[in-house]
């Protein structure tokens, strides 16, 4: 397996660890939406369902974020490494490593940390597009890209 591969396996685990946090969040939601639907109606009744409803809808959103970084990491699986900075690189300064992909945070693959982080991100913004050897700046300070995989 290749660090790429690695990486996105990583990912994967992370992302599904968290979608079934989620569902699990969801199905105790339901739960109490159930049991409140049993108890006595009233202002009472009406607000813990209010309450119970904006907590699932936030939870949804969020395992619809989920659900498109997966489909985004199906992408990078699929791309050949560039000579620049773009989706799916591996990035390393000297400094950090780090796999522009989806934000999955700091990882750890064969002893080595990388940082999984969103094309999005600032940090990401600021490398897009440049090459081995080149510079990018953020939060003040300058940074040599020494090799992209």
């Amino acid at each position: 397996m290749d660090i790429r591969e690695g990486l996105i396996r990583i990912c994967r685990e992370k992302i599904d660890e968290k979608v079934a946090s989620l569902k699990k969040s969801m199905d105790g939601l339901k739960e109490d939406l159930e049991n409140e639907s049993k108890s006595s109606a009233g202002d009472k009744y009406e607000t813990s369902r209010e309450m119970i409803n904006i907590e699932w809808n936030k939870l949804s959103q969020q395992l619809v974020e989920f659900e498109k970084q997966l489909k985004t990491l199906n992408r990078v699986q699929h791309l050949e490494p560039k000579e620049t900075v773009q989706l799916g690189a591996i990035v390393d300064t000297g400094k950090a490593r780090y796999f522009i992909s989806v934000p999955a945070g700091e990882i750890y693959l064969d002893h080595q940390r990388y940082y999984a982080i969103g094309v999005h991100s600032p940090i990401a913004q600021a490398m897009l597009g440049k090459k081995k050897g080149e510079f990018f700046s953020f939060r003040e300070t300058s940074t040599k890209i020494n090799s992209i995989a």
